[in-house]
């Protein structure tokens, strides 16, 4: 269901995405790039790294900005060599900003 904005143009409400990132993706800049991609896509959430090697993303926001987001996740920034990127919905969490863990 979409709602409408002001102007009378159709909106969909926010998603909330947990993104779980693989491959060489710690020690290449990684998490300060997904914020910087984060903030000007204007996403909210949280990315921190995980003790197994993997990164983990939350992402919420516009629909097609998480999407951008999320595709953005499949390449990284040039030095990272992502092998996977495995996402679950989740309920929509009224976050402010982006930061890092």
């Amino acid at each position: 269901m979409s709602d409408a904005t002001a102007d009378g143009a159709a909106t969909d409400p926010p998603v909330c995405y947990r993104c779980v990132v693989s491959g060489r993706v710690q020690g290449v800049y990684f998490r300060a790039a997904t914020r910087e991609q984060a903030l000007r896509l204007g996403v909210t959430g949280h990315v921190r790294n995980l003790p197994d090697g993997r990164v983990e993303v939350t992402a919420c926001g516009a629909p097609e900005a998480v999407a951008a987001l999320r595709d953005w996740l499949r390449s990284g920034p040039p030095m990272a060599r992502v092998s996977g990127v495995v996402c679950d919905r989740l309920v929509h969490q009224g976050r402010s900003g982006f930061t890092v863990g």
